[in-house]
């Protein structure tokens, strides 16, 4: 009986390594680290939302000719905040797209309106704009860091339920799906906009 004992223990400690590298723990993890990168990705575009009613607070006080500017930045942003993608739809193809749309509509029209105004020199003097500028921007700035540590993520946690042994756990015991990645689908991204279209 004193041999079987041993025995045992390492049956157990064999089997219990076992379990440990086919997914188990891993994809679960995988897929949390995923959707909290998909959490600041939302957080990026909602602190950039909340900029853009003090932005066209001051720009409203600008010429006539930057109001057509003005109401596609505010209609952009009312769709962009009235799409919501939770983490249940990160696998949804058709959502991410469409969430990616209005998001890449919202940064076009915000960059027309900041190429307009480089066209006013005295309205970068005004500091509340440059300011708010320097806003916009920065969110600009972490809106890409948080999409691109997002897609990271994505490409870790669909990387990890479809290598072995890891597949083990992410089909039979989390039933685990792959996660879309955010992809911007800002018409014409490459091209920087044209001053005189704008005039």
């Amino acid at each position: 009986m004193a041999i079987t004992n041993p025995l045992r223990i390492v049956l157990a400690a064999a089997l219990a390594s076992m379990l440990a590298a086919c997914g188990i723990n891993s994809v679960p993890t995988a897929e949390e680290e995923a959707k909290a990168r998909w959490a600041d990705v939302q957080n990026a575009y909602d602190r950039r939302a909340q900029a853009i009613p003090n932005l066209a607070a001051v720009a409203k006080g600008a010429a006539e000719q930057e109001r057509g500017i003005l109401t596609d930045v505010i209609e952009a942003r009312a769709k962009a905040t009235s799409i919501q993608v939770s983490a249940d739809d990160l696998g949804d193809a058709a959502k991410m797209a469409e969430y990616a749309q209005a998001q890449g509509a919202l940064s076009q029209g915000l960059g027309r309106l900041l190429a307009n105004f480089e066209a006013y020199p005295d309205l970068k003097s005004i500091t509340n704009y440059q300011m708010l500028q320097s806003q916009v921007e920065g969110s600009e700035n972490r809106i890409n860091v948080a999409v691109r540590d997002y897609n990271e993520a994505v490409r870790e946690y669909n990387t990890t339920i479809r290598t072995f042994p890891d597949i083990i756990g992410a089909k039979l015991v989390h039933g685990a799906e792959p996660m879309e990645p955010f992809e911007a689908v800002t018409p014409n991204a490459e091209q920087a906009p044209d001053l005189g279209e704008m005039l």
